[in-house]
Formats: C-alpha cells, structure tokens, sequence
C-alpha cells in the first residue's frame, strides 16, 4: 500500500500523506513521485505547479513539515501550496473557540487604558474618554462609550459596531478610522456602523442590518 497518493484536480494538485505510515517511509515515497513527476516534466514548459499536501487526522511538527517541503523545493517546477490536516492543536481550538463567542464585558475602561478582546462583544460597561475598546470581531454596544471603539482590530473591514456611540470620540473598523459628529450620528442604540462598498466607514440603522450584513444577521436568528 503507498503512503504517498497523488491526485489531480481541473485546479490543482493534491498530494495525501497517509496516517498509517511513518516520515521515513513517506519521505522516501514522495522523492520517488517527484523523481518522476520532474522526468515526465523535463521536456515540458518552465511552468511550477504547485501541491496542497493533506495530512489526514494526524499532526506533522514544524520540523517534520520542513523535512517534506525540503524534498520538493529540490524540483525547481515543483512548491508546495499549503500543508493541511484535517485535526487541529488543543491550542487552535481553544483559539477557534474563542474567536467564536460573544464576550460579555461589564468593565470600566479608563483613559489611558486599552482593552482588547476576541471574537465578538456585547459591551454593558463604561468607556471614558482617552480609554479604548478593540475586539477583533464586532461590537454591541449598550453601555456608555466616550473613548474609542474598534471592532474588526487588526483588519477585518466586514465587522460593524451596533449601538449608541453618539458620544464616542472616534470609531474604528479594521485599519478605518472615523470621527464622530452629530450631523453622522443620532443618540439611538439602533446606530449600525460599518464598512461600505467604497471601503469608507459609513452609518445606518438597525433596520438596515439584514441587508448589510446577512450572514450575522442569520447566525444571530434575526435581530
């Protein structure tokens, strides 16, 4: 039984690395299909192709993945696209998890002070003025916000805030950054603010959230 199997897709390659067999094996394996891959190709054109490698339920090391990407890098027509498995590290999924859940925070943040957060969060405490709040998901807003609010830190531009930001002092999406006035924003909790179209920081109303964002709109079960 091989330990290395090759398959062919309309776009790409895919090499799987069977569980059942050991590195040395399948290292010896994967020289022998590029030694043949490289004499079917040496007459070809200069294009590289390049191999999503699948690991099946079994984790390689850092170093055991750089021992396979070694063996291929040896074929100049020949990279390795990615190397996947189909289990994660405990660390990764608690990571997952967490980027995954709504955070309830009843903080104060003071002036001077940052918090950060991931995932999405449901804010009922107290931002002052010169304090910070960033998550990396979205932010709902029912408590007093006079700092800034940063949803979507570091780069995710498809995050909103949702809520009375009327006396914030700045809001941010991703790398976007807005000054609040009163003629841009209403004292309302219905305030949804996001990224549009023309990736410009824009406003609109609770009303308005199906349509801008319907894939939270549905994970949430309606608003």
């Amino acid at each position: 039984m091989q330990s290395v199997i090759l398959k062919g897709y309309k776009d790409g390659y895919e090499i799987i690395l069977k569980q059942d067999f050991g590195l040395d094996k399948i290292l010896v394996e994967l020289r022998e299909l590029f030694d043949n891959l490289s004499a079917e190709k040496k007459n070809a054109d200069d294009t590289v192709i390049s191999f999503d490698i699948k690991t099946e339920n079994r984790l390689f090391t850092a170093e055991e993945k750089q021992k396979i990407e070694k063996i291929i890098s040896e074929y100049h027509n020949f990279k390795v696209h990615k190397i996947e498995s189909e289990v994660m590290t405990i660390e990764d999924a608690n990571i997952l998890k967490e980027n995954d859940n709504v955070h309830l925070s009843y903080r104060t943040i003071r002036s001077g002070q940052i918090v950060d957060l991931k995932g999405d969060v449901l804010f009922l405490g107290k931002l002052h003025q010169g304090g910070q709040l960033r998550a990396t998901g979205n932010i709902f807003v029912m408590g007093e916000v006079q700092g800034v609010i940063h949803a979507g830190f570091e780069n995710d531009t498809d995050s909103i805030i949702v809520g009375n930001v009327s006396a914030a002092s700045q809001v941010r999406i991703g790398e976007l950054v807005d000054i609040i006035d009163d003629e841009k924003v209403t004292n309302s909790q219905d305030t949804v603010i996001y990224v549009n179209d023309l990736h410009i920081i824009d406003y609109g109303n609770r009303d308005e959230l199906k349509s801008l964002r319907p894939k939270l709109f549905n994970q949430a079960g309606g608003y």
